[in-house]
């Protein structure tokens, strides 16, 4: 995907997440490990939430080494930030719907 899809399916996610009471606080951080999209807070939960678009279903997407590089990278996150909060990992898929996938695990 080119970067100016993957901006416009991270913008177009950010509008959904906040039309759902999200507070979106980061995106795009990086680690060693890799990126975080959007990093945002709702009924005191944290969440770092993986935006994957496409014509076919994008879910297949996050693998489980993905899910383990954004499991570290959630880590440092919250390790660097100093924050001490129950958080989980998402998934948001794009296609002709939008779909919030929470708590997804390996």
């Amino acid at each position: 995907m080119s970067k100016e899809l993957g901006n416009f399916a991270e913008e177009r996610a950010i509008d959904y997440l906040q039309n759902f009471g999200f507070l979106v606080i980061d995106r795009n951080y990086h680690s060693r490990f890799g990126e975080i999209d959007i990093i945002a807070t709702k009924n005191k939960v944290l969440h770092f939430i993986e935006v994957k678009s496409g014509n076919y279903d994008p879910i297949y997407q996050i693998t489980p080494k993905k899910l383990s590089k954004i499991q570290k990278t959630a880590q440092i996150y919250m390790s660097k930030k100093r924050i001490d909060m129950d958080f989980c990992i998402d998934a948001l898929i794009i296609t002709e719907k939008i779909e919030l996938i929470e708590n997804i695990t390996i």
